[in-house]
């Protein structure tokens, strides 16, 4: 798996494991006009994921408090993935940067600003100061 996908799966799988409401008590209604298979098989958009609030809820859950928000190197430490050098190098590789990958300054804040453009791609909601 890429650490593309591995960063988003993190995230998104975390949503997954929160537990599901329980569903309605059916009760009696009145009869309703049957639906159709397109109606009952179409699509559903898929719902946002509020990931602040799961990188939060992470990070409280941490002895160390780090900083998804700015930092690639803590976003991806927050989700337990390995953050060296080498694995920002072939992240950057993934995502196509095209800079030089010895400024590992440089490269670190694209690489970030890439990530959090990728959540939001996938659904994801973030606060209107993290949006690229």
């Amino acid at each position: 798996m890429s650490i593309l996908g591995k960063i988003l799966g993190g995230i998104f799988n975390r949503k997954k494991d929160a537990p599901a409401a329980p569903a309605p008590t059916p009760t009696a209604t009145p009869a309703q006009p049957p639906v159709t298979a397109a109606v009952a098989t179409a699509p559903q958009p898929p719902q946002p994921v509020d990931v602040a609030g799961i990188l939060d809820f992470m990070n409280e859950q941490r002895d160390q408090t780090l900083n998804w928000r700015t930092s690639i190197v803590d976003l991806m430490k927050l989700i337990g993935l390995e953050s060296s050098l080498a694995e920002r190098k072939e992240l950057a590789d993934e995502l196509g940067y095209t800079g030089d990958k010895s400024d590992s300054a440089s490269m670190n804040i694209w690489l970030h600003k890439q990530v959090i453009q990728k959540i939001i791609d996938n659904g994801g909601q973030l606060p209107r100061d993290m949006t690229p």
